[in-house]
Order: structure tokens, then sequence, then C-alpha cells
């Protein structure tokens, strides 16, 4: 199942089943678990966990050292969960020890081609990364969060669980949860509807998520006024629970 052109160090580990393409270079420290495809052309170095049934198309990089000049060669990681679609020319990075000192990526993701994940940023699951995403150092995505292409994140921004992106957003501050965001910088427009329907939510879960929305950004309450009454709802409502606690962890400004 190895291309006999492929180059493998003797110290990587590939569970039984693993597929390399030709050309394919796999250097030390490097751990691939069963089911998982490597395509062409590839390369995986530093101290990267690839899990199970992961598709890694051709010319894709993972586990390259940060683009960070503070990083100094220590043995910092990538690690990537089961099921996850990697298109060509990705690029993902290892984390630093300023920060996890892992860059992470969750299950059932489907990342398109010329996605890069720089150094620590930690990646839920079941999201889908539209072509030419680009995140910067210590960003986090929540589960099931959609970027539209040409999306870019900057350093230390988070994104809630079930936002979603437009095409080409400038994400300077962080998204919430549940959140539609545009533009250039990205502004919350709506609530996310139409996936939250998809993902199982009741319509009644949707208006409480609509009215919460309303008291963040269209009440003119304050941050702190409109995150206590939105706590008070979700002592009822526990679909909000996870729009406080991300209220509360915001490490930058909240897009608002």
């Amino acid at each position: 199942m190895i291309h006999p052109t492929a180059i493998i160090a003797s110290g990587a580990q590939l569970a039984s089943g693993v597929v390399v393409g030709p050309y394919t270079v796999i250097e030390e420290n490097v751990e691939i678990d069963a089911g998982t495809t490597v395509g062409s052309h590839c390369v995986i170095k530093g101290h990267t966990r690839i899990g199970k049934n992961n598709h890694i198309a051709q010319f894709v990089s993972l586990g390259e050292a940060p683009q960070d000049k503070k990083y100094r060669g220590e043995p910092t990681r990538l690690e990537i969960g089961d099921n996850n679609t990697i298109r060509e020319f990705c690029t993902f990075n290892r984390g630093t020890v300023q920060d996890a000192g892992a860059t992470r990526v969750g299950n059932d993701n489907w990342i398109m081609a010329y996605v890069h994940l720089a150094h620590d940023c930690q990646v839920g699951s079941n999201t889908i990364f539209a072509n030419n995403t680009q995140l910067a150092g210590h960003v986090h995505i929540g589960d099931w969060v959609i970027l539209g292409g040409f999306t870019q994140v900057h350093q230390f921004c988070s994104i809630g669980a079930h936002a979603f992106t437009a095409a080409s957003s400038l994400v300077l501050r962080d998204i919430p949860p549940y959140i539609m965001a545009a533009g250039s910088s990205a502004e919350p427009r709506s609530v996310n509807a139409e996936g939250l329907r998809r993902r199982g939510f009741s319509a009644e879960a949707i208006t409480t998520i609509r009215r919460a929305f309303k008291t963040l950004y269209r009440s003119g309450l304050t941050l702190a006024e409109a995150q206590t009454q939105i706590a008070r709802q979700a002592e009822q409502h526990p679909e909000l629970r996870l729009l406080v606690d991300f209220i509360s962890a915001s490490r930058r400004s909240l897009s608002r």
C-alpha cells in the first residue's frame, strides 16, 4: 500500500492499511492510523499524529515548523483526528510552547484546497473550510463551523460552534456561536437558522437563539447587560449556555 517512490523514515509508525502515494515523504515521529490515504507529493513531518480513515489529497504539507520567529525547534505537535478530508495544497503547522504546544484538528472535517492552519490553532469537528481559508496562529474554531472561501481569521480570534462566515470575510474579532457574519471586518448579520435546522434544532430553539441575537445586537444594551439578560434566558433554554460561556471566555473583543 506504499508506493515504491515514497520515502518513509524508519521511525515513522504507519498502521496496517495506510495508503501512501508516489513521491510522498513521511519523516520521523509521524504516526498514521488505519484506513488513512495519503496522496502523492505530500510531506508529513514533526511530531504529527493522524487518526483513522482520513483522506489527504496530493501536495499537502502537514507538521511543518510554525511560522513564528520565537520557535526554537521545540518538539511541538500536530494532532489530526479521524474521518477528515484534507484537499490539495493545504498547510497545517505544528504548535508552539508559548501556547498549547499543539495544533489540533478534530473529526469529520471537510477542508478544501489551499487552507492554512497556523501554529496552535484548535479546530473542532464537523467543520467545513472552503477554498483558501486562512487561519492565523492561536485561532479557535468550534464544532459545525462553516467558513466561506477566502475567509481570513486574525490571530487569537475564536469562532463559536454553528457559526458561518460569508466568502472573503475578514475576521478581526470573536464571532459568537450560531451567528452568520460577513464583511471586512466581519460583522454579525443574522442567526445561522438554516444550518441549525439541518442539524436538528427545533423551531422553538431557533426562535430562542434569534431572541438572544436581538438582545446582543439590537437592544442597545451594553455587552455586560446583554450577557446578563441572555444568562437569565439560558436558565430556561440550555442551548443559550453555549453563547453565554463563549462571551465569558472571549479572548479578543466580541464582534459587535
